[in-house]
């Protein structure tokens, strides 16, 4: 159709009958179909959706849980509420900070929005849950961060939370529902609470398949909080999703998931924090190469070196690392692929140091590395984690907003 339209318009610039104000609408139209062909254009958010929830808003003191991500269409959350007089008193950030330019596993400390003059509330270090003091002039928490659907992808963590404390405190929460890039796949070894932690606090897989707002649900419905409490939640759903919906955030939700294809293999290549591979940090494609010095498998080479803001010190910082470019493999990423975890494992010159001890927080569980200790086939490993998937997707139908 995009095409058709562009075609008309060419031929109408030989037709000096037509009216130039026709010709110019066309363009306009063409250029309009042509930015608005991706998924991300039929999907409506739900921090688009103001009508659904500004009336709540109304006489309220409000805090937001917000990052770079927090946009409708190209004004950031705060800004287009300040602009409509909602009583905006506390800032609160996750990991990564307010504005996303911190390190992943960087202390980020309290401090003041310099465009707002607001306070700004870590959420990430020693002050994971907002305290009674920080909450004392709030009445309601907007909760809007763009999620990967990862579970030791920190947001969800911050997400409990931030629920706890409102549930202690009797208070709000409403949260604006954006898609899960990976919403289509439910894969991986359930965590065993015993490996509880900030990368991984719930009974779930590595990939849940669900939206913030289906996973605050789940948080609400399972009695995850302490005491098994409940959050005042409230979920403002979007419109046109569907967990199988493609979808790139317009704006990178962290400093490395600079692409669809990273976002894509970011739960596969994860792992790899767990062990002494660099998984591209400090390069041009992080989350998209993985390599080791004197590696070999592989042939794709690259030298991690420090990018401010993104990769401080990165593993194997200013080493050749060799190794495998990986970005066309995402096309093809239909569940949680550890072919390459077990390649290198298998690999190596040095076993017996190839993993960290952060390698079971973030597999939630120890049994992944002592299955890939004993040379466990990838399909004998899967095959271990299926009756626990069939339970949890049994669970996750009752919170489900959107189609699979």
């Amino acid at each position: 159709m995009v095409k058709y339209i562009l075609n008309r318009v060419s031929f109408l610039h030989f037709k000096p009958m037509i009216g130039k104000g026709i010709v110019f609408l066309m363009l306009f139209l063409a250029t309009l179909m042509v930015n608005n062909a991706d998924a991300n254009a039929q999907i409506i958010l739900g921090s688009a959706r103001m009508n659904a929830y500004l009336p709540l808003l109304k006489n309220k003191k409000v805090g937001l849980v917000v990052n770079q991500s927090s946009l409708i269409n190209n004004t950031h959350l705060i800004d287009t509420l300040i602009g409509l007089k909602v009583n905006i008193t506390n800032l609160f950030s996750p990991e990564h900070g307010l504005r996303g330019n911190y390190p992943a596993g960087e202390k980020i400390k309290s401090s003041i929005d310099e465009k707002t003059g607001l306070p700004i509330i870590s959420l990430y270090g020693n002050n994971k849950k907002p305290t009674p003091a920080q909450l004392k002039n709030i009445d309601i928490i907007i909760f809007d961060l763009q999620d990967v659907g990862a579970r030791f992808y920190t947001y969800i963590s911050t997400l409990h939370y931030v629920m706890e404390a409102l549930a202690e405190s009797k208070k709000i929460l409403i949260v604006l529902d954006r898609p899960n890039p990976n919403g289509d796949i439910i894969d991986g070894p359930l965590l065993d609470t015993n490996f509880k932690s900030f990368v991984g606090m719930h009974p779930i897989p590595v990939l849940h398949g669900m939206t913030m707002g289906e996973y605050a649900q789940m948080i609400n419905g399972q009695g995850w909080l302490k005491n098994k409490i409940k959050c005042n939640l409230k979920v403002i759903t979007m419109c046109n999703y569907t967990h199988k919906s493609k979808y790139m955030p317009p704006v990178f939700p962290s400093p490395n998931l600079k692409t669809y294809n990273a976002i894509r293999l970011y739960a596969s290549l994860c792992f790899f924090e767990g062990t002494n591979i660099s998984l591209g940090r400090g390069t041009a494609y992080p989350f998209e190469c993985i390599g080791l010095p004197n590696s070999s498998i592989g042939k794709y080479e690259f030298t991690p070196k420090t990018i401010f803001g993104v990769a401080d010190n990165p593993p194997q910082k200013d080493l050749l690392c060799t190794g495998f470019l990986l970005s066309n493999d995402a096309k093809n990423i239909e569940k949680l692929n550890l072919k390459w975890l077990i390649d290198f494992y298998q690999a190596s010159a040095d076993t017996a140091h190839f993993f960290i001890p952060f390698f079971d927080k973030l597999a939630g569980t120890d049994l992944l590395r002592k299955q890939i200790k004993m040379h466990l086939s990838l399909t004998e490993i899967v095959k271990t984690w299926q009756p626990n998937l069939i339970t949890f997707k049994a669970m996750r139908k009752k919170y489900i907003l959107y189609k699979d």
